[in-house]
């Protein structure tokens, strides 16, 4: 069993919005306990699945504690992960869809042309954090033909699985946070990977580990780099029926600050440890 506590490092604010956490096949987040605040809603997102706890702080630190536990033989990735939606966070634009299944079809198809775009959007991004993402102000996923662009690990994966779905491939966008493992079980910042699905077998995609940490061409491993990763959410744009939240938000991976119906990020520190005995909060067994 396994600790990992989210803590806001500034000032709270009237309402936060926080994922719940779901269950792969490495872990399953089986509660969730806060303290310096109250739960005031747990709200569900009815396409994907998935859960958010509607915070309210009172005074203090804002620390959210999430009881991480082996996940049971056979726990499969949420189904509701490789559902292909359509929104400008999701659908490739025509010229992406053309392009990603051509690339796929000249590889051979199957697990290479799986192989081929990932080579391809790895060629595509040098790995940044820019002010201004690759597809701000787009309606979906534009193509990028040549040249290489800044982008995270949200931005390569966003193309990746845009490029996987058109071609006609099961693709997931799965976030949460990674842990490395010089960093005794510390980090500050969310993480995103791609989990595929083809012919019953399900391999893990982490093309800005390879970047960041120069392993050279991108191959399927969860940790290409040594360290530790708990999932907490899948998939991009995603709706709440609360008035009080945007109607639709690209993801939640982390705690976010909501006022006048805007999300801001918040400074965080998240630290993974072992837990002596299973949380018992009041989310406990919520997905």
């Amino acid at each position: 069993m396994k600790r990992l506590t989210v803590t806001v490092e500034e000032p709270a604010c009237a309402l936060v919005l926080a994922p719940v956490g779901i269950a792969t096949p490495h872990d399953a987040v089986t509660a969730l306990d806060v303290t310096g605040g109250r739960i005031e809603r747990v709200l569900g997102e009815p396409e994907l699945g998935l859960g958010a706890a509607l915070l309210r702080p009172a005074g203090g630190p804002l620390v959210l504690d999430y009881a991480v536990a082996p996940a049971p033989a056979g726990q499969p990735y949420p189904e509701a992960a490789f559902r292909p939606r359509a929104n400008r966070f999701t659908a490739a634009a025509a010229e992406l869809a053309d392009a990603s299944r051509g690339i796929a079809a000249r590889a051979g198809g199957g697990r290479v042309g799986i192989a081929a775009l990932v080579a391809e959007a790895e060629a595509r991004f040098d790995y940044a954090h820019p002010e201004t993402r690759f597809n701000d102000g787009t309606d979906a996923v534009p193509y990028l033909s040549c040249g290489t662009t800044p982008g995270s690990c949200v931005d390569i994966n966003t193309y990746l699985v845009a490029s996987l779905r058109a071609a006609g491939y099961e693709a997931a966008y799965v976030y949460g946070h990674f842990f490395p493992a010089d960093r005794g079980g510390v980090t500050h910042d969310m993480h995103c990977w791609v989990v595929t699905r083809h012919d019953g077998e399900v391999l893990e995609w982490d093309i800005a580990h390879h970047m960041k940490a120069g392993l050279g061409p991108t191959r399927a491993a969860l940790d290409p780099r040594p360290g530790r990763r708990v999932a907490l959410g899948h998939s991009m744009g995603q709706s709440y029926d609360d008035p009080r939240i945007p109607p639709m938000l690209k993801l939640l991976s982390e705690p976010l600050a909501l006022h006048d119906g805007a999300v801001r990020r918040l400074s965080l520190s998240v630290r993974l440890a072992d837990a002596r005995a299973p949380a018992e909060g009041p989310l406990a067994g919520v997905r």
